[in-house]
């Protein structure tokens, strides 16, 4: 019985037509929706770079570049990464609809090729351009710039690390190895690559032919030869590894050599392991993202300086501010704000805790210790005096410094002694060392920090470079690279900011805020 009702059902099932509605052929969007708003403003962009990677021979395009650009933004301004979550948004949802002006649905193929492809060479370009946009039309100034940075995850393998002291340690016994056989086989010389792989060239004869598979004998002569052979892959491998890490990076991943492993905050079950990463820089004026970068160092404080050139060099403009959190100081950034004549509000690193009340009874700390500047010497807590013994210039990346050391005289029953140094020589003379550039420059930034302009800057930098992080990473989930390699993971982050310029100038025309540059202090 339950055979025939399934075979009637089946019967029916199939004399169903589509279902046709006496619905507008037109598809009408408010102008004040999100897609209306980006639509207009990305029509006013210049896409002659991104027609250049396009002949004209051949069969046409999946869709039209400039709409498959729009689709991209406006998906990322939707949250939307996946190109098969793209394809299905173009067949379903009625703004992406609109915004292909009745052309062919690209396939997710189509998408991906033209993300990380065709438009390679201009979303950069694109970005900066909406950019320049939004100076001319006032929207953004160059007064000033809120600087900071965040770890993003990439998609490398998390477990396909090389670290860089296991690799040194491995290169070292390859070489010494490699030293041992050298001097063994007959060879001269100092021991080189080159020379290592010449000796086992020489140890094959003429006409000798390689045993190969299972219950054949090696001669010595083919036993040698891959033992070398062996040694010299694992020294090219090793030595192409720590080429990739460079000077600054102390480890890579396998999967993606542009990314460092990074200590990243906790996730909800509390583990904080080291991931694959890369440290983004985002530069925010007047709640817009006008600049974006991707370093594989971890430290803030190295890529200030290559990341300010490049948006001046993008821009074609200099911000008079720079604004930033406590991980950006340092003498190299100090001296370079101070030569292009930029305005330096850098957080001190000890901002927060000099005004506890536990970092000012610590008597061992040169903040605490009073200068006595007509002898040129600090005075400790117990009364005793720290002179100058010598100084030494340093020069790096074309800027010199000049460290100080000062030492007691002598340390040898001070009754402080427990609470100003561990150590227990009882010929220990305390001695500190001061950098006199850094010094200047830290009183320098606090002093302007402290201005009723500083604290503005300060309460800005909070809200405004921080919170469009809290959108991307949180609002909009982005946490982790969809591709690998430094270049490609830049095009989604300028797709990405692309995207949220548009969201931020579209919030903003709905609240009637536009032409706003700074969020007010509050009245007390």
């Amino acid at each position: 019985m339950k055979q025939i009702q399934q075979e009637k059902y089946n019967r029916k099932a199939w004399q169903y037509q589509q279902l046709a509605l006496p619905i507008a052929q037109n598809i009408e969007i408010a102008e004040d929706e999100p897609v209306f708003v980006a639509n207009a403003q990305l029509e006013e962009l210049d896409y002659r770079e991104l027609y250049k990677a396009y002949s004209p021979i051949g069969r046409k395009s999946a869709a039209e570049p400039r709409i498959m650009f729009k689709l991209l933004v406006y998906g990322y301004m939707c949250g939307i990464y996946s190109t098969r979550k793209l394809e299905e948004a173009c067949r379903k949802n009625i703004d992406f609809i609109w915004l292909l002006q009745g052309e062919r649905v690209p396939d997710h193929c189509s998408i991906a090729r033209f993300r990380s492809g065709k438009a390679r060479d201009a979303i950069e370009g694109l970005f900066y351009q909406y950019v320049r946009k939004l100076a001319k039309e006032e929207e953004i100034q160059y007064e000033e710039v809120f600087i900071d940075g965040t770890k993003i995850e990439s998609m490398a393998n998390r477990y396909t690390f090389v670290w860089r002291k296991s690799v040194e340690k491995q290169l070292a016994k390859v070489k010494e190895k490699a030293k041992e056989l050298f001097r063994q086989y007959g060879g001269n010389g100092n021991l080189t690559a080159g020379k290592l792989r010449r000796l086992a060239q020489s140890l094959v004869p003429e006409g000798g032919e390689m045993v190969r598979g299972t219950g054949r004998r090696k001669p010595s002569w083919q036993r040698q030869y891959e033992e070398l052979e062996q040694l010299l892959e694992r020294w090219d491998r090793y030595e192409a590894q720590l080429f990739e890490m460079g000077c600054r990076r102390n480890s890579l991943s396998k999967t993606d050599k542009d990314a460092t492993f990074m200590r990243m905050k906790e996730d909800h079950m509390g583990n904080g392991q080291l991931k694959p990463a890369y440290n983004v820089q985002l530069a925010v004026n007047s709640e817009y993202i006008t600049g974006v970068a991707a370093f594989s160092y971890c430290t803030d404080s190295g890529t200030l300086i290559p990341f300010l050139e490049h948006i001046q060099r993008m821009q074609g403009r200099s911000y008079r501010d720079i604004v930033a959190d406590a991980g950006y100081e340092s003498v190299g950034n100090y001296l370079y704000l101070d030569r292009k004549d930029q305005g330096c509000y850098i957080k001190p690193a000890n901002y927060e805790v000099r005004k506890t009340k536990k970092y000012s009874q610590q008597i061992w700390r040169l903040e605490n210790m009073q200068y006595l500047e007509r002898e040129d010497c600090f005075l400790c807590a117990a009364g005793r005096k720290l002179t100058l013994r010598r100084s030494c210039s340093r020069k790096e990346k074309g800027m010199v410094t000049t460290m100080d050391y000062y030492r007691c005289e002598g340390c040898g029953g001070c009754p402080l002694r427990e609470q100003c140094t561990t150590s227990r020589d009882p010929a220990f003379c305390k001695e500190v060392k001061v950098c006199r550039e850094f010094a200047q420059f830290r009183d320098q930034a606090l002093r302007q920090l402290s201005t009723p302009r500083g604290t503005l800057l300060r309460m800005n930098r909070s809200i405004q470079v921080e919170g469009a992080f809290g959108v991307l990473k949180s609002n909009r989930r982005f946490k982790r690279f969809l591709m690998r390699g430094k270049t490609n993971i830049s095009l989604e982050l300028f797709l990405l900011c692309l995207a949220f310029d548009l969201k931020k100038y579209w919030a903003k025309l709905q609240q009637g805020r536009l032409k706003s540059h700074l969020f007010p202090l509050k009245k007390e």
